[in-house]
């Protein structure tokens, strides 16, 4: 064991846990309208405890475990003290925290996710589809990608642009196309309640992907360093560029704006954060504030087929988009030597810039279609699954909370506002024909 890189990689799971706990929890329940602003928190709560109860009972031993077909994991406990405190695969940690790492990494998939379908999914429903999604879907990609799957060893993924981003990005647009969409004049009309709170938790989940991306080395090393001054690099670019095409065509500057561009950013340098050079992370960051820019206030807006699905958030545009756009860059942008450091035992193929300086073409070549083959993977098996989970659940349960709940909200969905507008926490019911149930240890003599 190594002391110095287990405190490191504690640090980077803590950081990137509280891009979820509290990040996420802060910009959802701040990004939405008012009414939704304890639902779409709650929902991020919600998940971040139950990925963790699953994970450690089998779905890190299904996507980091046996074999037990070619594209899926042997499930089983991740819970013994033995095989916990014994060294983690080829690093210099203790597994326990290698565990928790790849959790924090799980959670945040399944809360990016959520934001497609916050404004209107039955929280019930909601409950069943976390531990659904995570097993059957969330392992499967980590396995083949990361573990030791059907392409393993094949694609260029440092931290997540596909096993992460691109699957929770299709996974959610997906889940919003079965879910259905919010009121009318809810997505005609849904600005967010607290921009101040949205803009602190965008902070907490820029300055956690220093551990988001610097702990996937699961050491100290330069590979960190370069990985780390990589995400932060791109992703001031791509706020920068999104922010300078917002003020181009509509003229004016805007901070959610500024906020989508920041997480294009962040999801763009995810798969190539240690194994680019800082000029080509700001090569990223200025196509990841253009091009999912493009796709979100242009193309989306153009389409029939973006306005049918309602996905709140826009997480196809700032996650699928951004990290298949950035896997795809890895492939050409990939540098040999920073390849051969952070991959030691396996001979990736050099970018496709370097195949050609170089005179590897046919190297690079092969090294662009598994990533262009990663991408359609993952995408397509998250298109399937959750299409399935979605239809098997709303065999059993409403997706969608009825149009009169709709209408009313938190309330609604949870006996519970964010904001007390009058006395010290107490409510006038909004539905006097419906009778709230209040338990006695919330009740205020």
């Amino acid at each position: 064991m190594n002391k110095g890189d287990n405190a490191w990689e504690l640090t980077a799971a803590a950081l990137v846990a509280i891009q979820s706990v509290p990040g996420l929890v802060i910009l959802y329940g701040s990004m939405v309208k008012k009414k939704w602003a304890v639902n779409s928190s709650f929902m991020a709560l919600y998940a971040f405890a139950v990925v963790l109860i699953c994970w450690v009972l089998w779905a890190h031993e299904m996507s980091f475990g046996e074999r037990m077909c070619p594209i899926l994991g042997k499930p089983n406990f991740a819970l013994g003290q033995k095989y916990l405190l014994e060294r983690a695969k080829n690093w210099y940690i203790p597994t326990a925290t290698y565990v928790f790492y790849q959790f924090a990494f799980a959670a945040i998939t399944v809360i990016l996710l959520g934001g497609s379908v916050l404004g209107r999914m039955n929280f019930y429903a909601w409950m069943s589809f976390v531990p659904l999604w995570l097993t059957f879907s969330y392992t499967i990609g980590a396995f083949n990608i990361w573990g030791s799957g059907l392409l393993q060893n094949r694609i260029i993924d440092f931290s997540g642009g596909y096993v992460i981003h691109l699957s929770s990005g299709v996974a959610g647009f997906t889940a919003a196309y079965w879910v259905g969409p919010r009121l009318s004049h809810d997505r005609q009309h849904f600005p967010p309640n607290n921009i101040i709170h949205m803009l602190g938790g965008a902070g907490f989940l820029w300055v956690g992907w220093t551990g988001f991306n610097g702990g996937s080395p699961f050491a100290a090393n330069e590979i960190t360093s370069l990985a780390i001054l990589n995400t932060h690099i791109c992703t001031a670019t791509s706020l920068f560029v999104w922010l300078s095409m917002d003020m181009l065509v509509y003229k004016k500057s805007s901070a959610i704006g500024a906020v989508q561009g920041m997480i294009t950013g962040l999801v763009c340098i995810t798969p190539a954060a240690g194994i680019v050079e800082p000029w080509a992370a700001g090569l990223m960051g200025a196509m990841s504030g253009s091009i999912p820019w493009y796709t979100m206030m242009v193309l989306h807006r153009k389409s029939a087929f973006f306005q049918k699905v309602d996905d709140t958030l826009g997480a196809f545009h700032t996650h699928a988009v951004a990290g298949t756009l950035g896997g795809l860059l890895s492939g050409i942008l990939a540098k040999p030597s920073l390849l051969k450091l952070y991959y030691t035992e396996t001979p990736y193929g050099p970018g496709l810039f370097y195949g050609l300086i170089q005179g590897r073409l046919m190297d690079s070549l092969k090294q662009m279609g598994f990533q262009i083959l990663g991408a359609v993977f993952v995408a397509s098996w998250n298109v399937v699954v959750t299409s399935l989970i979605c239809i098997f659940l709303s065999r059993f349960l409403n997706l969608r909370m009825d149009e009169r709940d709709l209408e009313i909200g938190d309330d609604a969905a949870h006996g519970e506002e964010a904001y007390a507008l009058w006395g010290d926490g107490e409510r006038r019911p909004t539905h006097p024909h419906r009778r709230l149930t209040i338990p006695s240890m919330c009740r205020h003599c």
